[in-house]
């Protein structure tokens, strides 16, 4: 039997598992499926237990995870694929549907956390400025790359808000994050005052009579995607002479990173951010240590 049709129904009982418990993504979601079926299909091509998952030892997952490295397999990759595995692995365990949980000993690698790429102040302010807010389309660029820097939103909540979520008299955005967790995220007059522009004057003529509820749309009235999001982006970072790579990320990054830069604490950035962990956010922590031994030299007299 081939080993996706025998692992189909553990899959599908795990996956609605995680989204009653987690309320995680579909995108999330068919990430955790790839990573186990990658390990069923290993277990099959290897003559082990015909590839079913509900049968792996201890030893199969030693030996993939080997198999992994001997592909020289991303650290990263192979750490969020043995998540998966532990977390699938513990799923089955508390269902009664195996006796004993064949991840357990097996340790995560350790990763170097390093920050991501950012952008500086000034590039930021070029990339700002490379729209031209004279057309409907570049009026709203514009608002879209002034939310996203002055509220470090994640590229699927910018692209997904709804006009109901911008309070444009609080001067907040009502965020749906990970985890469907909520949370408000300041914008800042820029923002508000681009964003307010874009929905006077671009919008309706960018809509041409359709409806949509929601904020950002398309020249076609329609929602705007990520893909076309980052489209843009590196088409006005090219406008503004940028050349440095642009990941989906970077403006988040120069979000977090300037504002620890001008002193905000790293527990606000977290809260702003949306990660529900610290330690998530500890990867800027060296940016804060730069800062406060900036802060030495220059006021202390022995600095």
């Amino acid at each position: 039997m081939n080993p996706s049709d025998q692992n189909t129904g553990l899959l599908d009982e795990f996956s609605d598992a995680l989204w009653l418990e987690d309320g995680l993504s579909r995108n999330t979601l068919e990430s955790y499926r790839s990573d186990l079926q990658k390990l069923a299909e290993w277990m099959w091509i290897q003559n082990r237990s015909d590839g079913s998952l509900k049968c792996a030892t201890h030893t199969d997952l030693l030996e993939f995870l080997a198999y992994k490295v001997s592909k020289r397999v991303k650290a990263s990759t192979t750490s969020r694929e043995l998540s998966s595995l532990k977390r699938f692995y513990r799923f089955l365990l508390r269902q009664g549907k195996i006796q004993t949980d064949p991840s357990l000993n097996i340790d995560t690698p350790k990763l170097p956390r390093n920050l991501p790429k950012s952008l500086t102040e000034l590039e930021v302010e070029s990339l700002l400025g490379a729209p031209d807010v004279e057309r409907p389309l570049g009026l709203r660029d514009r608002a879209m790359l002034e939310v996203i820097y002055a509220s470090g939103l994640r590229v699927s909540e910018l692209v997904t808000l709804k006009v109901a979520q911008l309070s444009s008299n609080m001067g907040v955005v009502r965020v749906m994050g990970k985890g469907s967790k909520e949370r408000l995220a300041p914008l800042g007059e820029e923002a508000l005052d681009w964003t307010d522009r874009y929905l006077r004057e671009s919008r309706p003529i960018l809509l041409g009579g359709r409806v949509s509820d929601a904020l950002f749309v398309t020249a076609r009235g329609v929602a705007m995607t990520r893909q076309a999001f980052w489209h843009l982006i590196k088409r006005h970072a090219d406008s503004a002479g940028i050349n440095k790579p642009l990941s989906p990320h970077t403006l988040r990054h120069a979000f977090a990173t300037h504002l620890l830069n001008h002193g905000a604490d790293l527990r606000v950035v977290q809260l702003l951010l949306g990660h529900a962990d610290i330690s998530t956010t500890q990867i800027y922590t060296h940016v804060a240590r730069e800062r406060l031994k900036q802060i030495h030299q220059k006021h202390h007299p022995r600095g």
